[in-house]
């Protein structure tokens, strides 16, 4: 078992003070977006071991590749390869995330092995697919939290667009009550995404100025507006379900489905990928045909997960992926220790009190990396997540 050293990203739309507030440090002022444990190559966490040596620090990446199995378990290596197939996140949003979705598998192995062939660089900006692999996520709220999630039904975008009297929007209003579910929302945010860039500037401000105005229900799109001037996502907004998590609550984003976070502290986990296709909210490339072959264009109700118990205080969420389970123990004072062996890799997270897992103390904001069948007791007072894979 090894304490993780772990990275903060500092994208400009994370919070300055939810992550420190976690930790118990002070703020920087500059923004912490995410703090990363696991294994992806682009900030792998850090570890101690000790050899024959002496004490050696490591990348979590590199004690993998020496020895996979004696890691991660014979049986996730014939998953899933010599690596971790999941990402852990402390994710603290002080400003609406792009609008995003993600591919499933198929998709990103076509994606992938399409623009290898065609031979654009990995690093190019234009790139689509980084990898070869799905990305499926699920985040948990720790804090109140505000996300968009799916699909809302056409006629409730329609609704929500006319009461904002601006005439430019009318066109996307009659689509959205004239066609097919599908082929509406396909319809609209083709048109959205297309559209002349300063024409949808200009829509975009007087939106925002009336959803200001109206307040109540519009309130986010006046949020994003401000963060995303003039970008077609936010009209591309108005097309999704607004969500309100409350801490503990969580929601799972499978392939296909058009999300964005807004505002909040969350753990993440999702499938150790790269692949985005970005819908708007952002200055990156947006790749829109291929995008339109990703998006599901269905009306969907957000899915809010909560916990299901299980055996021994385990509390899953629970998700049709392979490459993660994600679980939450709250712990009591003077209990029995609770047993956490399992024939995966492991991180322990805690949030919340002060919890020992074997011999290393961790406080809020604190991990452990736990090698696949390492035997492993948590006790203390608090909450600690576990992370692994699913069996």
């Amino acid at each position: 078992m090894d304490r993780l050293s772990n990275t903060v990203r500092p994208y400009a739309w994370g919070s300055t003070t939810a992550i420190p507030a976690l930790l118990g440090i002070a703020p920087t002022g500059e923004p912490q977006a995410e703090m990363w444990m696991g294994a992806h190559p682009g900030a792998p966490s850090r570890i101690t071991r000790t050899t024959a040596s002496g004490e050696t620090e490591l990348a979590l990446t590199e004690a993998i590749e020496a020895d996979p199995e004696g890691e991660l378990g014979t049986a996730t290596v014939a998953r899933f390869g010599p690596r971790l197939p999941f990402l852990l996140k402390l994710l603290a949003a002080g400003a609406p995330l792009s609008l995003q979705v993600h591919p499933n598998l198929d998709q990103a192995r076509e994606g992938y092995a399409d623009e290898e062939a065609r031979g654009v660089p990995v690093d190019a900006p234009h790139r689509t697919y980084k990898d070869a692999n799905h990305k499926p996520e699920l985040i948990c709220a720790l804090t109140p939290f505000d996300g968009l999630c799916g699909f809302r039904r056409p006629t409730e975008a329609a609704d929500a667009m006319e009461a904002l009297g601006v005439d430019s929007l009318k066109p996307y209003v009659d689509l959205l009550r004239a066609h097919p579910e599908e082929a509406a929302l396909r319809e609209v945010l083709t048109a959205i995404l297309t559209a002349d860039p300063a024409e949808t500037a200009d829509t975009v401000a007087e939106a925002a100025a009336a959803a200001e105005r109206l307040g109540g229900a519009h309130a986010p799109y006046a949020r994003i507006a401000h963060n995303y001037p003039g970008d077609p996502g936010v009209l591309a907004a108005m097309l999704l379900n607004h969500v309100q998590l409350q801490p503990g609550e969580a929601l799972f984003l499978g392939a296909g489905v058009p999300h964005a976070y807004l505002d909040g502290l969350g753990v993440e986990i999702m499938a150790n990928s790269d692949n985005v296709l970005r819908c708007g909210l952002t200055p990156k490339h947006i790749d829109v045909p291929e995008l339109l072959r990703i998006v599901r264009f269905e009306a969907t109700e957000p899915g809010v997960l909560r916990p299901e118990a299980a055996p021994s205080g385990e509390e899953r969420y629970e998700t049709p992926v392979d490459e993660f389970a994600l679980s939450r123990y709250t712990l009591a004072s003077g209990a029995a220790p609770t047993g956490l062996t399992a024939p995966t890799p492991q991180i322990l997270l805690c949030t919340a009190g002060s919890v020992t897992v074997g011999e290393l103390a961790l406080g809020p904001g604190e991990s452990a990396y736990v090698p696949a069948g390492e035997t492993v007791e948590a006790a203390g007072a608090g909450t600690l997540f576990r992370a692994t894979v699913a069996a």
